[in-house]
C-alpha cells in the first residue's frame, strides 16, 4: 500500500494520510474500484437529462461537447500529476493549500462542498425525471419532494455503513449504467434520422455564446474527474493508481458521452427532445416501439444516479474532512467511522434536501439547469487553484524535479485546463456566477471565524509552552542556587574544623 510518508497518520481516521483506512467496514480502492468511482461520478444522472437541456441551443452543443471532452482530458491529466506529488485525501484541498496557503485551501475546500452537495440536489431532480415514467409522481408536488428526499437519503445512508459498502455499491452501479449507455449509444445509430436533429444553432447571438452557454451545462456531466483525487487517501497505491484512474475513467466517460449525445439527437425529433424529461428513454422507446424499453432504460438510469449520488456523497464529507484536520472547517467534520466522515456526509445530505425543498416549492422553472449553472461555477473555483498549483509548483521546481520536456508538456497541460475553467466561468451566465459568488462570500465569513479559532488555539499553545519552558528554566536555577548553598555550607564546616586542629 501506497502511503505519504510525510503525512502521518490521523488517529481521528484510524488511516494513514497517503494510504487506504483500515478496519471491518473499511477497505481501500484499488484501480478498478477508483476507476469506478471516477467514471460513476461522471457519468452519473447528468448525462442522462442533458441532452434535452442543451436541445435549446441546437446540434452546435455538440461542438461544445467536444471542446468540453479535451478540457476534461487535460483536468484529468493535472489531477493526475498533482495526486502523485500530494496522494493525500482532499484533493483540491491538499492542492491549494500546500501552494498558496490556508486561505486558498479553505476556498477550495468550500466551493467544491457546495459543488458536491448542490450537485446532489441536482442528480435527485435528475432521478424523479426517470422515476415519473415509472409512476407518475410529477403530479403532486409532495410526492415529486419525497421521491427526489429518497433518492438523496438511500445513498448516504450507504456511506454510513462503510466505504467497503461504497465502493461495492459504486462498482454494481457503474456496469449496470453502460447497459442503458451503450443501448442507445450504439444501437441509437440504426435508427437515426438526420432529420430530428434540427438547427444548428437554435438560439440568437453568436456562435462562440452558444458553444459557452452549452458548454457550461453539459460540464455537470464532467463533474466528477477529481473524485480518485479527493478520495486519494482511500486508495490503495495512490501515487500509481489515482493518476490512470482518473484519465481511464474521464476518457471512457467521454467516449460514451459523445455518442450517446450524438444518437439521442438522431433518434428524437428536435422539437420533442427539447420538452423531455427522460430523453434515452424516449430514444429506447422510439429504436424498439411501446413503452417497455423506455421503462428499461428509466430503472437504469435511477440506478446509475444512486450509484452517482453514493459516490458525491462520500466526495461531498472528503474536502471538508481535510480542512477540518487543519482546523479550517469545524472540528465536527472530522468525526469519522468505518473510514467514511459521518458528519459530513450527515450534514452534505441535509443540505442537499433543503435545497430540493425550496426549488420544488418555490416554483422555479428550470430547476435542474439552474441547480446545474450554479455547481459550474463553484466547480471552476477549485479546479481554477489546483491548475494554478501545478503551475506553481512546476515554476518553482517545488515537490518534485523535473525534466524540461515534462515541464514543457505539464505547463502545457495546467495552462488548457486553466484557460478552459475560465471559459467555463464566462459560459455560465451572470446570474449562476452571482449566486455562486454569494456561496463563497458566505464561506469568506466562515473562514474569518475559523481562522481566529484556529489562531487562538496556536498562541494559547505556544504560551502554554512559554510558561513550561519559564517554569523549568526557574526549577533550575533554584536547585543550582540549592547546590551552591550546599557547597558554601559544606566549605563553611571544613574551615571551621580545620581551624579546631581536628582533621576531617
Amino acid at each position: 500500500m501506497g502511503t505519504d510518508p510525510a503525512a502521518g497518520t490521523d488517529p481521528a481516521a484510524g488511516t494513514t494520510a497517503g494510504g487506504p483506512p483500515s478496519g471491518k467496514h473499511t477497505r481501500g480502492f484499488g484501480l478498478p474500484v477508483a476507476t469506478a468511482l471516477v467514471m460513476g461520478n461522471i457519468i452519473g444522472g447528468g448525462i442522462f437529462l442533458l441532452p434535452a437541456s442543451v436541445a435549446p441551443f441546437g446540434t452546435i452543443s455538440l461542438l461544445a461537447f467536444g471542446i468540453l471532452t479535451l478540457g476534461a482530458i487535460s483536468l484529468a491529466l493535472v489531477f493526475g500529476r498533482l495526486a502523485r506529488r500530494l496522494p493525500k485525501t482532499g484533493g483540491p484541498y491538499v492542492y491549494a493549500r500546500a501552494a498558496f496557503g490556508d486561505f486558498a485551501g479553505f476556498l477550495a475546500a468550500w466551493s467544491y462542498w457546495i459543488t458536491a452537495w448542490v450537485s446532489n440536489a441536482a442528480l435527485a431532480v435528475a432521478a424523479v425525471g426517470y422515476l415519473d415514467v415509472l409512476v407518475p409522481v410529477h403530479e403532486s408536488t409532495f410526492l415529486t419532494i419525497v421521491a427526489a428526499l429518497s433518492f438523496q437519503w438511500l445513498p448516504g445512508l450507504a456511506n454510513l455503513a462503510g466505504t467497503r459498502y461504497v465502493g461495492a455499491v459504486q462498482v454494481v452501479a457503474t456496469v449496470l449504467k453502460f447497459v442503458p449507455l451503450l443501448l442507445v449509444a450504439i444501437g441509437g445509430f440504426f435508427f437515426f434520422d438526420s432529420a430530428n436533429l434540427g438547427p444548428f444553432q437554435a438560439t440568437e447571438g453568436s456562435p462562440l455564446g452558444a458553444i459557452s452557454a452549452s458548454a457550461a451545462i453539459l460540464l455537470f456531466s464532467y463533474l466528477g474527474v477529481e473524485s480518485a483525487a479527493v478520495s486519494a487517501g482511500e486508495v490503495r497505491n495512490p501515487r500509481r493508481n489515482v493518476g490512470r484512474a482518473t484519465v481511464l475513467g474521464t476518457i471512457a466517460a467521454a467516449a460514451l458521452y459523445l455518442l450517446g449525445t450524438l444518437s439521442v439527437f438522431g433518434t428524437v425529433a428536435h422539437d420533442k427532445l427539447v420538452h423531455s424529461t427522460a430523453p434515452f428513454s424516449d430514444a429506447t422507446n422510439i429504436m424498439f416501439g411501446g413503452s417497455w424499453g423506455g421503462v428499461a432504460v428509466a430503472c437504469m438510469a435511477m440506478v446509475s444516479i444512486l450509484g452517482a449520488l453514493n459516490g458525491w456523497t462520500l466526495l461531498s464529507a472528503q474536502a471538508p474532512y481535510a480542512a477540518a484536520r487543519d482546523g479550517l472547517f469545524p472540528k465536527a467534520f472530522t468525526i469519522k467511522r468505518r473510514g467514511v466522515p459521518t458528519f459530513g456526509v450527515i450534514v452534505t445530505v441535509a443540505l442537499a434536501s433543503m435545497l430540493t425543498i425550496y426549488n420544488y416549492t418555490a416554483g422555479t422553472k428550470g430547476v435542474f439547469e439552474m441547480l446545474v449553472l450554479v455547481t459550474t461555477f463553484t466547480a471552476t473555483v477549485p479546479y481554477l487553484l489546483s491548475t494554478a498549483a501545478q503551475i506553481y509548483f512546476l515554476l518553482s521546481g517545488q515537490k518534485e524535479k523535473v525534466s524540461r520536456a515534462h515541464l514543457v508538456r505539464d505547463g502545457i497541460l495546467a495552462l488548457a485546463a486553466f484557460g478552459f475553467s475560465i471559459w467555463l466561468v464566462a459560459g455560465a451566465g451572470y446570474e449562476a456566477v452571482y449566486q455562486g459568488v454569494l456561496f463563497l462570500f458566505v464561506g469568506v465569513l466562515v473562514y474569518a471565524v475559523m481562522a481566529a479559532r484556529k489562531g487562538r488555539a496556536a498562541r494559547s499553545g505556544a504560551e502554554g509552552r512559554e510558561d513550561g519552558e519559564s517554569g523549568v528554566s526557574r526549577a533550575d536555577v533554584s536547585r543550582a542556587d540549592e547546590g551552591r548553598d550546599g557547597e558554601d555550607l559544606e566549605a563553611e564546616s571544613q574551615v571551621a574544623v580545620g581551624r579546631k586542629g581536628v582533621a576531617p
